[in-house]
């Protein structure tokens, strides 16, 4: 089974800036994709981004050109860098990963919050 142990949240003010860090342990080869979903109260998970081991990158509609998500595949590590960052980003953040083999795995998820 995948674990994932997420770090880089916390308390920012609105137009700042936070990184989350994401890593992978239990599996001996490069994940395929890995992600940033969120979660706000009262409203379903949704996704952020995610990037393949390739490269190739996906982005919510709100988040382009404020996120960055960014991977190193040699410590099966996945970060976003999120500046200009708007009270509408508070939430918890999930770092997400799918195999063929364990199917989809969720960190614990760790807290945004963005005041105005």
């Amino acid at each position: 089974q995948v674990q994932l142990v997420e770090s880089g949240g916390g308390l920012v003010q609105a137009g700042g800036s936070l990184r989350l860090s994401c890593a992978a342990s239990g599996i001996r080869f490069v994940l395929d994709r890995m992600g940033w979903y969120r979660q706000a109260p009262g409203k379903q998970r949704e996704l952020v981004a995610t990037m393949t081991k390739g490269g190739n990158t996906n982005y919510e509609d709100s988040v382009k050109g404020r996120f960055t998500i960014s991977r190193d595949n040699a410590k099966n590590t996945v970060y976003l860098q999120m500046n200009s960052l708007k009270p509408e980003d508070t939430s918890v953040y999930y770092c997400y990963t799918n195999t063929a083999i364990f199917g989809t795995s969720w960190g614990q998820g760790t807290q945004v919050t963005v005041s105005s």
